[in-house]
């Protein structure tokens, strides 16, 4: 018998946050997120706000591809689509930051329905090879379509600007992005406590039961779509603020392969697997560099071996969690917490 699991109320019982400990923890994480800007260096704000961003876009995967079972290689297109609706839109209206945001979402939203519509026939690896197929018509676009997207040149991108204030630095446009990729993640947590979110798992778990029990498969395959394409808009639009420039070479298909890779190896179908496999997917690359730094003395041409090295790492992570621990790291994260609750009982 478990100690503390009845609730009282309903609204207890449909708590986020449902215990004492995951409260404090909770708030010592905030607290953590509000002093990092304080105490961090330029290039560690860089990584963070890069990090942010990444979650974003993890995260909206995960619900289509880890909750819903679509699997998709067009993601990074779609954070194309946000990054050069913002810039269009922060060139030619003039409009504010956050509005751009919503609007550059809302259009990656809008080619993710259209895109999800072979979902209801093609499933699994064909439905991934439609996804690449869409990313390169996509990529067509941004390279033709010059009158919007500037071609090959590209769009610079203003500035962000709040209360007047420009947001130029790395410390300011931090208390932008870790905001809304807080936003972000809690919207997607909150997702799967209600009727849409359980109606998505269903479909992964048995799409053909899913429809006999009276779950509609392309309304909720669309809406799954989507809602992915939106994280993905948000997440290239603040890309596209961050770095202040968009070509049709920022968002490359192995930037598709990135975020998937992310999310298989902090676990598909759970909040955390994206946050913790985009953090470190982000940060692996840094971490080999420092290693490459350290080797420098000892071993000869050692920078020029970085990139194929991190091609090669990043493949061995993969096929290392998909045969070891197929759950991700949120599973192994969800076994210390086990031990550490029974502790110091054997389990």
């Amino acid at each position: 018998m478990i100690i503390g699991t009845a609730k009282e109320s309903y609204r207890a019982d449909a708590a986020l946050l449902t215990t004492r400990p995951q409260q404090v923890w909770t708030a010592i994480l905030l607290a953590v997120l509000t002093t990092l800007p304080f105490v961090l260096n330029d290039y560690w704000l860089y990584l963070t706000c890069l990090l942010t961003i990444n979650v974003i876009a993890a995260t909206g995967l995960n619900i289509l591809t880890g909750f819903t079972g679509q699997v998709s290689l067009g993601q990074a297109a779609f954070m194309a689509v946000g990054a050069y609706t913002v810039a269009w839109l922060e060139r030619e209206a003039g409009t504010p930051f956050l509005l751009n945001l919503v609007l550059g979402g809302g259009v990656s939203a809008a080619l993710g329905i259209v895109v999800g519509i072979p979902s209801l026939r093609v499933k699994g690896l064909y439905l991934a090879i439609a996804t690449i197929a869409a990313s390169f018509i996509l990529h067509f676009v941004f390279v033709h379509w010059e009158s919007v997207t500037g071609g090959n040149t590209g769009i610079n991108v203003a500035p962000a600007r709040f209360f007047g204030v420009e947001l130029t630095t790395y410390f300011g446009l931090y208390w932008v992005i870790m905001p809304v990729t807080v936003l972000m993640v809690l919207g997607a947590a909150n997702l799967f406590r209600t009727r849409i979110g359980r109606a998505f798992i269903a479909i992964r778990d048995r799409d053909i039961s899913a429809e006999v029990l009276g779950i509609p498969l392309l309304k909720y395959k669309l809406m799954s779509f989507a809602i992915a394409s939106f994280y993905a808009g948000v997440a290239g639009g603040l890309w596209a603020y961050f770095f202040r420039v968009v070509t049709p070479e920022s968002f490359p298909f192995m930037a598709s392969v990135f975020l998937l890779a992310a999310i298989i190896v902090g676990g598909m179908g759970t909040i955390i697997g994206g946050i913790v496999g985009a953090a470190f997917m982000t940060l692996t690359p840094e971490l080999l560099r420092f290693v490459v730094e350290w080797l420098g003395p000892w071993v000869p041409n050692a920078a020029t071996l970085l990139s194929p090295v991190r091609t090669i790492v990043f493949g061995a992570l993969i096929i290392g969690f998909l045969v070891f621990e197929p759950q991700g790291l949120a599973e192994i994260i969800q076994r210390v917490r086990r031990f550490f609750r029974l502790w110091p009982f054997k389990t």
